[in-house]
């Protein structure tokens, strides 16, 4: 199963989320594969650290190889790359992607990535998608090669009026590209329980019948320590109130 986490917004979690479940998914024992295509590389230097600026091949490289017109890019599993925790691997972002851009647009190079990862179907369980904060080549991209979409949302006002458009792009590409994607759901993240407004945003969305998935992720710095020691909460803080709602979130979303 291949999962896009996306919102055109910055700053909404959704690398933080991406990986968190991610982890949770490999510490059950299911080969696990991160793919991050936002050029910024947050998910690649949460998981590897100071390794991410050695990595050999990376969705730069891949990309690269589409506009090289190789009939027969490299075997997939060369632009993969094994974290520290057992199950869980990346295909690591590039600064190289910003480049590569427009190119990759002008060539109509919108399958290539769902093509790559089709190959990959039986090597990993589950595939987790970062992406990039604008609707663009790499999150059409992704949204194209993926199962399921998640849409983190941080109970702000401007990100309330985003999730408009947003979800009409999302519509736009099922019609247009990829008829079998489906919403799995809104992440309410960053949430504070006792604050009025998120509990007023939250509800809105609800009464306009928005898919909120029940799960709230809360406020934390843990967050933010996770990040800073490139350890996922599971491995850093297994029984933390953030890492115990990642894995109900992780629950509902699998059903």
């Amino acid at each position: 199963m291949r999962r896009v986490i996306f919102n055109q917004k910055g700053g909404v979690g959704k690398s933080s989320i991406a990986v968190n479940l991610a982890a949770i998914s490999a510490s059950l024992g299911r080969d696990t594969l991160i793919v991050d295509l936002d050029p910024q590389g947050n998910a690649s230097q949460y998981l590897l650290g100071d390794e991410y600026e050695t990595t050999e091949f990376d969705l730069g490289s891949f990309f690269g190889d589409v506009l090289s017109f190789r009939l027969l890019p490299r075997d997939p599993e060369d632009y993969v790359t094994r974290t520290e925790f057992e199950g869980l691997s990346v295909m690591a972002s590039s600064p190289e992607l910003a480049e590569l851009q427009a190119k990759l647009e002008a060539r109509h190079k919108i399958y290539k990535l769902r093509d790559m990862l089709k190959r990959l179907e039986d090597r990993f369980d589950y595939v987790y998608i970062d992406t990039p904060p604008a609707f663009n080549f790499y999150t059409l991209a992704a949204l194209i090669s993926a199962d399921t979409c998640l849409v983190p949302f941080d109970c702000d006002d401007f990100s309330r009026r985003a999730l408009y458009s947003l979800m009409e792009n999302i519509e736009e590409t099922q019609g247009d590209h990829n008829p079998e994607l489906e919403i799995e759901g809104i992440v309410i993240n960053q949430f504070m329980a006792r604050a009025n407004l998120p509990q007023r945003l939250v509800g809105e969305l609800i009464e306009e019948g928005l898919p909120v998935l029940e799960t709230r992720l809360s406020a934390s710095v843990k967050m933010r320590e996770s990040h800073e020691q490139c350890l996922p909460l599971i491995h850093l803080a297994p029984r933390h109130k953030l890492t115990e709602e990642f894995l109900a979130l992780y629950d509902e979303i699998h059903g």
